[in-house]
């Protein structure tokens, strides 16, 4: 199948027009242009952008990774799935030890079967000061114990873990991680500057929702934020959505940070859902006019963000360039966890295509080569 746009937005810049040429599940070839034969679906009017991967989500559709069901991390990847997320890592919020690794055995499962790409614990391992949405309760130190018997219930599809650099055996857990090939990120942390410059030494490449449950940037103490965006070679995740960060700041991480930020979700289960009262972990949220927040102390929520819309807002509110904001929510967040063959529209890689139209709202989503959309 060969499928022409209007424009085919790669890692580097934009065919205007472009094709791209598919073969079972795999793109065979991509070009600018007219293709040499004529195309079997034929976009005039239409952007051509890779599936979207996001590697911070905690459900949608209703539904919550947290339960580690089959059932529920279908339901979520589906909605999900028909707004052009074509890849995502299932996240968990912090619960006891005994749930998580329900949570995580469950998932590992979902993971050996492809619906979803991989595990992300946000916690335990969080400082209390900073916990947001997380039950205040269940933050602990990291002990090696826990931390192994999680990896390994995970059967090496825990990606990344966010922990709190700063509380006593951080820098340790970051060590063991980077060793056992899993990416820590600093994140619901209290971490001076030279406590997260510390952590990065040690190993960590990501910091967890930029500017958010993080000690903010001061000129004296300027913290984990002026850490990791000075840091070459760390990500940082942006949430994108008008309500964690304000477009100066993605601006900023954006332009300090050229094709090492990574927009994600961090939605929950009212991602692609109605308002309503939803759960997270242990705690009540209300989703109002698609805001979410703890029912108890009106704390944010995560999101119910889409990628789609991330990029959108990215591009029409915050002023990115549109291959720039294509690219941090594909090929940045697939390299970010070393993600194989996802996330750019590329000779040799998965053929998942999402079709935009000129107001960057998707109209079909290819996925495995298939249209699901």
């Amino acid at each position: 199948m060969i499928v022409a746009a209007a424009r085919v937005v790669t890692p580097t810049q934009v065919l205007a027009p472009g094709w791209v040429h598919v073969e079972g599940d795999r793109i065979a070839d991509v070009g600018a242009g007219a293709p040499a034969r004529p195309a079997d679906v034929d976009l005039p009017d239409a952007t051509l952008v890779p599936g979207f991967v996001d590697v911070h989500v905690h459900g949608g559709g209703g539904a919550s990774f947290d339960a580690g069901t089959p059932d529920d991390a279908a339901a979520a990847t589906r909605a999900h799935l028909a707004h052009g997320t074509t890849t995502m890592v299932a996240s968990l919020v912090t619960a006891t030890p005994e749930r998580l690794l329900a949570s995580v055995s469950g998932l590992a499962a979902a993971a050996e079967d492809g619906v979803v790409a991989g595990i992300h614990l946000e916690g335990p391992w969080l400082s209390p000061t900073r916990a947001g949405a997380h039950d205040p309760e269940l933050p602990r130190d990291p002990d090696p114990a826990l931390l192994e018997a999680l990896v390994e219930a995970g059967r090496g599809h825990v990606r990344m873990v966010t922990l709190a650099p700063e509380l006593p055996g951080g820098l340790d857990a970051v060590r063991r991680l980077t060793a056992a090939g899993v990416v820590a990120a600093i994140g619901h942390t209290e971490a001076t500057y030279d406590e997260a410059r510390a952590a990065l030494d040690a190993g960590a490449r990501v910091g967890t929702h930029l500017f958010n449950a993080m000690r903010p940037l001061h000129h004296r103490e300027p913290g984990p934020i002026a850490a990791l965006l000075e840091t070459p070679d760390a990500y940082v995740e942006l949430i994108a959505d008008g309500v964690h960060v304000h477009p100066a700041a993605l601006r900023l991480a954006a332009e300090v940070k050229p094709g090492r930020i990574a927009l994600v979700t961090d939605a929950m289960a009212a991602a692609a859902a109605a308002d309503g009262d939803y759960r997270l972990g242990r705690m009540t949220v209300t989703v109002r006019d698609g805001v979410a927040r703890l029912a108890e102390g009106g704390a944010i929520a995560g999101s119910t963000l889409t990628l789609a819309a991330a990029v959108r807002y990215a591009v029409q509110v915050a002023g990115l360039p549109l291959v720039d904001a294509v690219r941090a929510a594909t090929s940045t967040p697939a390299a970010l966890l070393g993600l194989d063959r996802v996330g750019s529209i590329a000779t040799g890689h998965r053929a998942d295509l999402v079709v935009l139209d000129d107001h960057l709202d998707v109209q079909r989503v290819l996925h495995r080569g298939r249209w699901v959309t």
